[in-house]
């Protein structure tokens, strides 16, 4: 499997010889980020994660496309994509372009008690990467690759220490990053890296958009 990161909290996974899936193509990643999937995976509704226009766009491109997804995303797009639009919660699973894909998470991080929390999912995939979406969710079983969201109004980096410790991942991927600037992402990389507190053993990745790893 190959992983390509996109802009903030977009990935895209790609099997040899297979099929193409890309997670949370939002308002902060490429405007393209989700042309060329053979499926997709929405985590939540809020803008960084889910651009309704760029979603459609990219379900346009490939007419064989289908989306995965929350109520609340999924009520938007599905009377125009019919038959191609199916709505998770927790617990669910499925196959999406190839991969194996199970749910879990019921709502996002706490932003502050004042706000709402809404739904958010996360995606396990291939039973090996996982992508949380915005909220520190535990996949409950080991996973080989976490996406760290690192830096969020609704997180801070002790939480996101405690996190990958908790989960235990053989290697953690930064994603959830465009509001860190140049100058302060250094300092997340000494701090989840063997120069700090430490994250048991996990190898800490840092990947520019467009950047692919094999897993």
């Amino acid at each position: 499997m190959k992983l390509t990161k996109h802009s903030h909290a977009c990935v895209r996974l790609q099997k040899d010889g297979g099929g193409t899936l890309v997670i949370d193509p939002g308002a902060f990643s490429e405007e393209d980020a989700g042309v060329g999937a053979d499926a997709i995976l929405i985590t939540h509704e809020h803008p960084d994660h889910f651009a309704e226009d760029r979603l459609r766009r990219a379900l346009d491109a490939n007419p064989a496309a289908e989306l995965w997804t929350l109520r609340s995303v999924a009520e938007k797009v599905s009377a125009a994509f019919p038959g191609r639009v199916h709505t998770v919660g927790e617990g669910d699973t499925f196959t999406a372009a190839g991969f194996d894909v199970q749910v879990h998470g019921q709502l996002h991080a706490v932003i502050h008690p004042d706000i709402p929390r809404i739904t958010n999912v996360g995606y396990l995939v291939d039973g090996s990467v996982f992508h949380p979406g915005d909220a520190l969710t535990l996949p409950g079983q080991p996973v080989d690759t976490l996406m760290v969201p690192v830096m969020a109004p609704w997180s801070k980096v002790s939480e996101v220490i405690d996190y990958i410790r908790e989960v235990g991942p053989r290697r953690a991927i930064d994603i959830h990053d465009a509001l860190l600037t140049d100058l302060a992402r250094p300092v997340y990389d000494r701090m989840l890296g063997p120069d700090g507190p430490g994250v048991a053993g996990a190898a800490h990745e840092r990947l520019a958009a467009g950047d692919s790893v094999r897993l």
